[in-house]
């Protein structure tokens, strides 16, 4: 496990590796910005921007996803991985935004999680871009980074990755984090073939010396 200093080294890194890291999901509100993240579960985020730029054309409230069939909705993400359930809960949750929220989306995160399709790290995820609340959303990047380096154990659930990092992160960095460990994971610490030879953290990740030792063996 990383000391202080050295979780304070890796979050500099990552900074001046990322300084302008950011939500890569191209959304013009709150609303958007949802429906852009529950389509983006086992899912590229550079497919759901192909889906959406057609779809916030046509859908611009909660309202027009429940004007349509179930099976028109299917066809326009017919793309995405998991259409058929994304489509059914894209409506129920417009039905409850209606509903109990009178349309709008919640800026608190418990209510959110209420919201079909929506767990945790789509709460988390739309708390802090779209309402600026600090908050660390665990996706597989932010999962695999944070293991790898030795921010937290590799038996850590998803959950208690986001408690370890919200411990060890002061709160004013929780989204800056959040979005460059996003980056450095998909862009650099990949799953496969991860650049570890010209990693700027490669002295403080035990992960990356022992695939560089094994490289060596072969």
């Amino acid at each position: 496990m990383l000391n202080k200093k050295q979780i304070r080294f890796s979050l500099d890194k990552m900074g001046e590796m990322f300084p302008d890291a950011h939500c890569e999901l191209v959304h013009a509100n709150p609303f958007e910005l949802v429906i852009a993240v529950a389509l983006s579960a086992q899912c590229t985020d550079v497919l759901v921007n192909k889906v959406t730029k057609e779809l916030f054309k046509k859908y611009k409230s909660p309202e027009d996803y429940l004007k349509v069939s179930l099976e028109e909705l299917q066809q326009d993400i017919r793309s995405i991985g998991l259409y058929r359930n994304k489509a059914k809960n894209i409506q129920k949750l417009c039905r409850l935004l209606i509903d109990e929220y009178g349309g709008q989306v919640p800026a608190d995160r418990d209510e959110l999680t209420k919201l079909p399709g929506v767990g945790r790290k789509t709460a988390n995820v739309v708390v802090s871009v779209a309402f600026g609340v600090p908050a660390i959303a665990v996706d597989t990047h932010v999962e695999r980074v944070s293991k790898r380096l030795g921010f937290c154990r590799w038996k850590d659930s998803v959950l208690e990755v986001e408690k370890t990092l919200m411990k060890k992160v002061p709160i004013e960095e929780w989204s800056d984090t959040h979005h460059r460990m996003i980056f450095f994971g998909r862009y650099h610490c990949k799953a496969q073939n991860p650049q570890c030879k010209a990693c700027p953290l490669l002295e403080v990740c035990r992960e990356g010396a022992k695939r560089l030792k094994k490289e060596e063996i072969k």
